[in-house]
């Protein structure tokens, strides 16, 4: 195949979900029986086996395991397909050019939606046609879809680029596949990181927002407890614990469940939960977060506190039985939240804060409660509960120092008095 017809080809998905997959072997196998055209690449074939040895091998948190699945693919893809050489071939200029191309990837290689990869049909898993291994968002204050020619890598995904491949090429030295890492040979990556002689400022809302936004869902829940007492719940838990979204739906790891919440021998409260890197944590449940787990618990019909070993689900499904196992649904449920929020906040003149409200995502939730607590607790609490690896990224949501240097600034004068 030409490589313009490549370039104009979207890309059919290597790779399954984690619980999809079966063996190293058997799935190369599949992978090579669904796209022959890769036979034509000279070890290809173990290039995809010593992969999934990898992929596999992270396999204690999804987001891990996408992240590190997203990359790995990416590589592949190219090398296979635009380049058609396998890993041994990669050198130090090739993944420079590698990473260019992901910076202005073809337009038939970016989609406007984040799809599955494969999707189940008559009882077998089956690549979806309409993924792509790139996505633009759509633009969160216009509602408007984005043309695949306005697509750009942000700094995050370079940074994760760079994170993740260093780790997969790394392993393979480990498992002596390969005998260098041509990530790390990249010395300059100034050429495509940015260096911040700043703080990146922390995305929240702000505590009007916070209080229409709980005022709200109060108004759903009032006319269809049904549905929004558990978006009530989930909100509450989100700002009041800083929990993640990944840390309220069930997976392959655990299911978070109400015994979860634990009294120890003072009669405090807490909340066992299982975050990044597979790490669980004890989060401290304050007294407003225990009265809202009374009356969700009130509301299932269940005793008014969880009992040891409990294993009702933390976050029910609304139909069937059993835990949410997406974070994709608390997502959508977050968005529902805020959509509604802000045509209220619209109604009632407030039309700035709502268009700031508009491109809010669900990860604000938790950088809100974290930056209005550490004002008043110790930041080793607040790290403590947050899972954050150290103070210094707890440090961030110290804006005491940015405040007063704004502050000092304030009354400078365009036109100096002499």
């Amino acid at each position: 195949m030409s490589l313009q017809r490549v370039l104009n080809t979207p890309p059919t998905p290597f790779f399954d979900n984690l619980n999809h997959l079966a063996s190293p072997l058997t799935d190369a196998r599949t992978i090579l029986d669904r796209q022959p055209q890769l036979r034509n690449v000279p070890g290809a074939f173990e290039d995809l086996v010593h992969t999934l040895g990898f992929l596999v091998s992270f396999n204690g948190s999804t987001a891990t395991f996408n992240s590190y699945r997203r990359e790995a693919e990416r590589l592949l893809q190219w090398s296979f397909l635009v380049r058609e050489a396998c890993l041994h071939d990669l050198k130090r200029a090739d993944l420079e050019d590698y990473i260019r191309f992901c910076q202005s990837p073809p337009a038939a290689w970016i989609g406007t939606a984040q799809l599955a990869r494969f999707k189940s049909q008559q009882g077998e898993r089956v690549p979806n046609e309409k993924w792509r291994p790139f996505v633009i968002q759509p633009d969160k204050a216009s509602l408007t879809e984005q043309r695949p020619d306005a697509f750009a890598l942000s700094q995050k995904s370079l940074q994760s680029l760079f994170a993740v491949l260093s780790s997969y090429f790394n392993f393979l030295i480990q498992e002596d596949y390969l005998e260098g890492n041509p990530i790390a040979l990249i010395r300059q990556k100034s050429k495509f990181l940015q260096r911040h002689a700043y703080s990146e400022p922390v995305r929240r809302i702000s505590n009007l927002q916070w209080d229409y936004v709980l005022e709200t869902i109060e108004l759903m829940a009032k006319d269809n407890p049904v549905e929004h007492e558990r978006s009530l719940f989930i909100m509450r838990c989100l700002f009041a614990m800083y929990l993640r979204i990944s840390e309220l739906v069930a997976d392959e790891r655990s299911t978070p469940v109400m015994g979860d919440f634990q009294k120890d021998m003072d009669g405090n409260w807490w909340l066992r939960v299982v975050g990044k890197g597979n790490k669980a944590r004890m989060v401290t449940v304050s007294d407003d977060m225990l009265a809202a787990l009374k009356r969700y618990r009130s509301f299932l019909g269940l005793s008014e506190l969880p009992h040891a070993g409990e294993q009702t689900p933390l976050v029910p499904k609304l139909r069937g039985r059993g835990p949410v196992t997406s974070t994709r649904q608390i997502r959508y449920l977050v968005q529902y939240c805020f959509d509604r929020t802000l045509e209220r906040m619209r109604q009632d003149g407030l039309e700035r804060d709502a268009e700031e409200l508009k491109v809010a995502t669900v990860h604000w939730l938790r950088h809100t409660g974290i930056s209005e607590d550490v004002k008043h607790r110790p930041k080793e609490h607040v790290r403590e509960d947050a899972g954050h690896a150290s103070l210094a990224t707890t440090d961030r949501y110290i804006d005491t120092e940015m405040r007063e240097r704004h502050a000092s600034a304030r009354n400078k004068k365009l036109k100096p008095d002499y």
